[in-house]
Parts: C-alpha cells; sequence; structure tokens
C-alpha cells in the first residue's frame, strides 16, 4: 500500500471498551462497506475476520479504541488502535490457545486465545506493537487483487 495512493474508501470507527451488548457492530459495518464495494466474497471474509477480532480484543481488554478503515485498488488497510493494558509479551500472546481473559469474558463466550493468531493469518500484512499500561496497534493490510476497484 502505498502512502500517496488516493484512497477509494476511509473510515474510523470508535469501539467501546466493555461493551459486550456492542460487540461486533463494527466489524458487520466493515464487512457492508466491502461488500456494496463489489470486492472478492475471499477478501470481505477476510477483512472482516480481522476486523472482528481486532474488535473484540479492544471490547474485551482496552477501555476504548478504534479501528480506521481505509481501502485503495489493491489493499484493504485495517488499523487498530486501543487504549488499554497493552500486553507485556507479544510473543506468547501470538501463540494460539495463549489468553489473558477474564473468567467473565470465557463465559460470554470469547477470550479462547486465536484472536491474534486468526489476524495475523487472514491477513497479507500483520504488524504490531503495544505498550503496558498504554495499549495495543495492530496493522493489517489484505490484498485485494484487484487494480481496477472502483467505488
Amino acid at each position: 500500500m502505498r502512502v500517496d495512493e488516493k484512497p477509494i474508501y476511509e473510515g474510523t470507527f470508535t469501539v467501546t471498551g466493555g461493551n459486550f451488548d456492542n460487540a461486533g457492530e463494527v466489524s458487520s459495518n466493515i464487512k457492508s462497506v466491502l461488500k456494496r464495494m463489489g470486492l472478492s466474497r475471499d477478501v470481505v471474509r477476510k477483512a472482516s475476520l480481522v476486523a472482528y477480532e481486532s474488535e473484540i480484543n479492544i471490547v474485551s481488554y482496552a477501555r476504548k479504541g478504534m479501528i480506521r478503515l481505509r481501502v485503495v485498488p489493491e489493499s484493504i488497510l485495517i488499523e487498530a488502535i486501543d487504549e488499554g493494558q497493552g500486553i507485556a509479551d507479544i510473543e506468547l500472546a501470538m501463540q494460539p490457545g495463549y489468553s489473558t481473559a477474564t473468567d467473565k469474558i470465557r463465559e460470554m463466550g470469547f477470550g479462547a486465545g486465536m484472536g491474534l493468531c486468526n489476524i495475523k493469518s487472514f491477513s497479507d500484512t500483520f504488524l504490531i506493537s503495544s505498550e503496558v499500561g498504554k495499549g495495543t496497534y495492530l496493522k493489517m493490510i489484505i490484498k485485494t487483487n484487484n487494480r481496477s476497484l472502483n467505488s
């Protein structure tokens, strides 16, 4: 994704930490945007899953956050930025099944420890940075394989 490339779509979506009643709403909105753009089902599925897992992590572990979506003809950029507890050991957190979820989160059906693994595996590019006590930043790029995508 080139920095100077004119976006077809740009949007920022707010996510409220602890608000499980609305968990999934942002990723659903992102899915709708991408479907309306005529992207392939596979690309929409990957981007929706990446957005959903990112959103659930913000709801589960942060006070607040946002998900940014930027679509250009050849790729989709999704950034998840939160103000939360941060991740002390990113390498450990990336291991399938590792979770710091509370019992309450697990009782709601979340916290299986697959979120970051899924995000990485469904992204063509995945970057993560985190600072304990401040928050986490995720950058995911999904290739659209569509040079002629128009709004």
